[in-house]
């Protein structure tokens, strides 16, 4: 196992450079960019889309009149005319556009491997701070909600399949359903509506972490204030995640319950709780686990940000579509070189659990 893990490790360095080589030129061929967006400010001009003119279209003039090819010449961005050539210039050199493409990216890399991951161009503070006051946010959303999702999902898919054709499988799978059926950010607005002051109850607060005196609350206190300002998010990322989750859990063990051994096993005089967690378990959750790092990722990064607007919580996922909105490249590639980094650290750690879980299997052996 040591020997996997080390040759885990090895890999994450070259694996995290492709991603950021393939991030890196497809948002080279996007329209739009910082300068553009500055120039339109500057001038007035909205900026559009496809803001950004190819370099073929420059220098060939495909599907330009003779006016356009003309002041292409004096400016490469939309809006800019009026504006000194020098002056786009500077603006270039400011967002380190002077340099080629490759430059840029050698240069980008270099920094990451010290740890710089540069300022925002628009925020006018390290990326770094950036990341570490929108984190708490972002690991407590994911983190709970992915806990709770399993701590649910896992018992009450091993009680369905244990009970596979009663009416319990029946009514909770029915559950499921209407529940899988509802949008996450539907179900926090009705949440809202309900239960913070919305039009009936005013129970939870609306918005924030934590309450604006929490430093001064004793450690009790803090906790049930994280907790109560966390009630209604948790609650609209879990109903309806576990869907997924359950069914897979029942239709694991379903699976692993027709199997001979298990046959044997109750032969043997075995008790139907030592069966089901002594022999079923370890063979049917590993499906299970195989699924645990792209949860915490999709909730952690991706699935909570519509719930971070609803509940005015500024994390992580927040952070990054507002980057790449605005074109905010220092942002947009720390964000990505710290999730994938992450993504992959927690499959290592899925391929570590698959051991703990059933030490038959050995990555050793693998070519």
């Amino acid at each position: 196992m040591i020997a996997y893990i080390i040759r885990r490790l090895g890999l994450i360095l070259p694996t995290l450079f492709g991603i950021m080589v393939l991030n890196f030129v497809i948002v080279q061929f996007a329209p739009g960019g910082p300068v553009e967006r500055l120039v339109g400010e500057l001038t007035g001009t909205k900026v559009e889309a496809t803001a950004r003119i190819s370099n073929t279209q420059r220098e060939v003039g495909t599907n330009k009149s003779p006016s356009q090819q003309g002041s292409s010449k004096d400016s490469a961005y939309r809006g800019a005319r009026g504006l000194d050539p020098a002056f786009i210039k500077d603006l270039e050199k400011l967002y380190g556009f002077d340099k080629p493409a490759h430059e840029r990216f050698f240069q980008m890399m270099k920094n990451y491997a010290t740890f710089d991951f540069g300022s925002s161009f628009y925020r006018d503070r390290k990326v770094v701070d950036l990341v570490l006051e929108k984190m708490p946010v972002s690991i407590s959303l994911g983190l709970w909600s992915t806990l709770i999702i399993y701590l649910i999902s896992i018992p009450m898919g091993i009680a369905k399949a244990n009970h596979d054709g009663s009416p319990f499988d029946f009514w909770t799978s029915s559950a499921i359903v209407v529940l899988y059926a509802v949008p996450g950010f539907l179900f926090a607005i009705l949440l809202i509506v309900l239960f913070a002051g919305g039009s009936y109850f005013d129970l939870f607060p609306l918005r924030g972490l934590v309450s604006n005196n929490w430093e001064a609350m004793s450690w009790p206190a803090r906790i049930v204030d994280y907790f109560w300002h966390l009630a209604l998010p948790l609650t609209a990322l879990v109903i309806g995640g576990f869907a997924t989750l359950t069914m897979l859990t029942k239709n694991s063990f379903m699976e692993e319950i027709h199997k001979q051994y298990v046959t044997t096993a109750r032969a043997k005089g075995l008790s139907e709780k030592r069966v089901l967690y002594g022999h079923v378990f370890r063979n049917a959750m590993l499906i299970v686990i195989a699924g645990f790092p792209d949860a915490l990722i999709a909730i952690l990064f991706t699935g909570a940000l519509l719930i971070e607007v609803i509940f005015s919580l500024d994390g992580m996922g927040l952070l990054g579509f507002e980057a790449v909105i605005n074109r905010d490249y220092p942002v947009v590639f720390a964000t990505l070189f710290f999730f994938s980094l992450l993504g992959l650290i927690i499959n290592l750690i899925r391929d570590i659990v698959y051991v703990l879980v059933d030490p038959r299997i050995s990555f050793d052996r693998a070519p």
